[in-house]
């Protein structure tokens, strides 16, 4: 299997080299690619050193699969000539995702409409992955109505330059800035860009992307994503209200039974997922369940993951596996 990772030395391909690495996905030949600007940087993996190439290279290699993550504009104009070389592209940008000829996954719960013939595939949100995860198993057994999320989001979503902003701001010190405001001691009403609804893109991509995975367009979502000075992961306060009602133990069954989903609800020992202890897993935590009594047929809980790891990097790399598993490459 002869694999690129393209914008390998980014904070996500970072995670993606370690994730290959962990579960031993079956790499003969790895190919890291990354901007101009990185090209003949040196890289380890599993302890061997190889040297950074750039992207019209890797295309010539003609690789098996390629696990994008460099962001849009370089899966648009590179995504198809990859393709077209037979390289299969599973891409962590939004580029994709709402095309209609492209499919947007996540495995616990739509891997089922993958194809040989789908060579451009789109790993959804980081923040729509942990949503869902949770919200697959209720939209089966009960069906989903309506689903309020407010996300509590981790810098590490921005990338390193609001990792350094944090930090500079933690010593003292003055350096660029990847937020409009101070983070550290902050929150920011602002991921992503402005539509002209009002809601920032990032509020969107909860919205669009839960009725294309959940196959339901029916689904109302409304969504507020704040930005917070974590490095963890991402957590959300979900309101879900559901077509039928609901056992609140049934519920917690229901979830502990659920693959990719961790159940922390324990009020009587303070277990409740936070970012602090999801930082460096592959599941999502769910916790702090309990019904919202001002409504029928409503719950609300609290969830968490690591955005670079199930929100980014471990999904990309499920997919890949689907498709190593079931002979789709």
């Amino acid at each position: 299997m002869r694999v690129a990772v393209v914008g390998v030395t980014g904070m996500v391909g970072n995670v993606m080299l370690e994730v290959l690495k962990e579960r031993n996905f079956p790499v003969t030949e790895l190919i890291p690619v990354a901007s101009e600007k990185s090209v003949g940087q040196k890289i380890n993996f599993q302890g061997k050193e190889y040297t950074v190439i750039g992207l019209q290279q890797a295309v010539s290699l003609k690789p098996d699969i390629a696990l994008f993550s460099a962001g849009g504009s370089v899966s648009l104009e590179w995504a198809p000539k990859f393709s077209q070389v037979g390289t299969t592209v599973v891409d962590n940008s939004s580029a994709w995702r709402m095309d209609t000829t492209k499919k947007l996954v996540i495995p616990e719960i739509n891997a089922d409409v993958l194809t040989k013939e789908d060579k451009i595939i789109a790993n959804p949100n980081c923040s729509t992955i942990q949503m869902l995860i949770a919200l697959a198993p209720l939209q089966k057994k009960y069906g989903i109505k309506r689903v309020v999320v407010s996300t509590y989001q981790s810098i590490t979503g921005t990338g390193v330059k609001a990792v350094k902003q944090l930090e500079n701001e933690y010593k003292g010190e003055k350096g660029d800035m990847a937020y409009h405001y101070q983070i550290h001691r902050n929150a920011i009403p602002h991921c992503d860009v402005f539509e002209d609804n009002g809601y920032t893109k990032e509020e969107m991509k909860l919205v669009r992307e839960t009725k294309k995975i959940l196959r339901d367009d029916s689904i109302a979502v409304t969504a507020t994503a704040v930005r917070i000075p974590v490095v963890g992961g991402h957590s959300e306060s979900i309101n879900v209200e559901l077509l039928n009602n609901f056992d609140l133990d049934e519920v917690r069954e229901l979830f502990s039974k659920t693959s990719g989903l961790t159940l922390q609800d324990d009020i009587s020992t303070n277990t409740y997922p936070m970012p602090l202890y999801a930082q460096g897993k592959d599941d999502v935590f769910v916790g702090r369940i309990r019904r919202d009594e001002s409504q029928p047929n409503s719950l609300n809980m609290w969830v968490v993951s690591d955005n670079l790891r199930k929100g980014a990097a471990t999904n990309t790399i499920q997919i890949a596996e689907y498709l190593v598993a079931n002979n789709l490459l």
